[in-house]
């Protein structure tokens, strides 16, 4: 009988052996699209239980940090949010953890954190309720004394060369500046662009933010859509002398609407105003953003990343109680492939292109992904179009 979750785990043929135990595993990773703290990086945390590391909980200022994806398989097993995002006892939450994932079984999220106890803490039993005191005591003292067991030594176990972390345009990048200056740091941690909020002219909060915009480039305020692609290009310059290689754009669908800049302007002037606008006129200021952000990346040599079809925060209730990511969202169906398309050519028309990934969070939309990535695969274009997964 073999193993549970051996070496060669998912590896069912000599030659699957041989391609992953001879080339792949020894590789590098680069980790693209990462939600890890570069102050935790600089800092060296090192966390003190297994919740700390796989659940987070609530800040002091009342927002919610953590996997939203793990509280997401909780809360799906009818769990109190308590036990969930926080409230409860740290290991009482994580023993709510090992209920949900033994009835997981089949599901990524299964493999995944099973595989992280066997390949990081040495351990080699199923998480499961029986189980679960063991695996806490016993990852917990390796968290709390191994030295290879602070986020540095987690990254360097698992050979990470290269991690891009997601930062808002409005971020200072501190921490990236004292990283970068530190050579004990052998990671190298570059900031990821993340302009959704000044992108989604009709989510709440958009002309707050525009405000903040405007602060970080040393305005008092921004009073047309030309100056916030000025201003978010004026940051994703700095971005760049920081080693920033790609953007990403997390965004309910990928609109094309081409419009003029007056009218992305009204429209931008609506806004901020807090009248709501039409769809033409929301899809009119996005597409005007997104060409603008696509000719500066293709021209910093920064990559575009977009990914798609997710509904945000679809429980009001909790949604007002506990503010976003923190569970409720849902695999969305668009029908955007065509604008992607048209958004692309428009930029391929005159050579700016930049490199892109594209990525829905749908799997029904991988074979039209596919198809664009055939149209834009070019030698003769210089952005080639990479197909992500979610």
């Amino acid at each position: 009988m073999k193993e549970f979750m051996d070496k060669d785990f998912l590896l069912e043929t000599a030659t699957a052996r041989h391609l992953y135990h001879d080339y792949a595993a020894a590789m590098p990773l680069v980790d693209y699209h990462c939600h890890i703290s570069p102050r935790e990086i600089f800092e060296d945390r090192r966390f003190d239980n297994l919740v700390e590391v796989w659940l987070g909980g609530e800040n002091p200022d009342g927002t919610y940090f953590g996997d939203h994806y793990k509280w997401r398989l909780i809360q799906s097993n009818g769990v109190s949010e308590d036990y969930v995002t926080g409230g409860k006892p740290a290991f009482e939450r994580f023993l709510k953890f090992a209920e949900t994932l033994e009835m997981a079984m089949g599901n990524p999220m299964y493999h995944w954190y099973n595989l992280e106890l066997r390949q990081f803490f040495g351990y080699d039993k199923p998480l499961t309720p029986e189980t679960a005191q063991e695996c806490w005591d016993f990852c917990n003292e390796k968290l709390r004394h191994d030295p290879g067991l602070t986020v540095r030594g987690i990254i360097k176990k698992a050979n990470v060369a290269m991690i891009g972390t997601t930062d808002d345009p409005i971020d200072t990048l501190e921490w990236h500046e004292k990283i970068a200056a530190d050579p004990s740091i052998e990671v190298k941690v570059c900031p990821s662009f993340r302009p959704d909020k000044a992108i989604n002219i009709s989510k709440p909060g958009f002309a707050e933010y525009i405000g903040k915009l405007a602060a970080s480039v040393g305005k008092q305020e921004l009073t047309s859509a030309q100056e916030v692609c000025d201003a978010l290009v004026e940051r994703l310059e700095f971005f760049a002398k920081l080693g920033c290689r790609a953007s990403d754009h997390g965004l309910d669908y990928i609109p094309f609407r081409p419009c003029s800049l007056e009218e992305a302007d009204a429209a931008f002037r609506k806004a901020m105003r807090g009248e709501s606008l039409s769809l033409e006129e929301d899809e009119g200021y996005q597409t005007t953003v997104l060409l603008a952000l696509g000719r500066a990346y293709h021209r910093l040599g920064i990559a575009m990343q977009l990914h798609y079809s997710c509904l945000r925060n679809m429980n009001a209730r909790m949604y007002a109680k506990m503010g976003p990511d923190t569970g409720f969202d849902m695999i969305a169906q668009n029908t955007c492939g065509g604008a992607i398309a048209q958004l692309l050519s428009v930029l391929d028309k005159t050579n700016e292109c930049p490199k892109t990934i594209l990525y829905s969070l749908n799997p029904a939309d991988n074979a039209q992904l596919g198809t664009i990535l055939g149209c834009f695969q070019s030698d003769e274009i210089p952005g080639k179009i990479q197909h992500g997964s979610a």
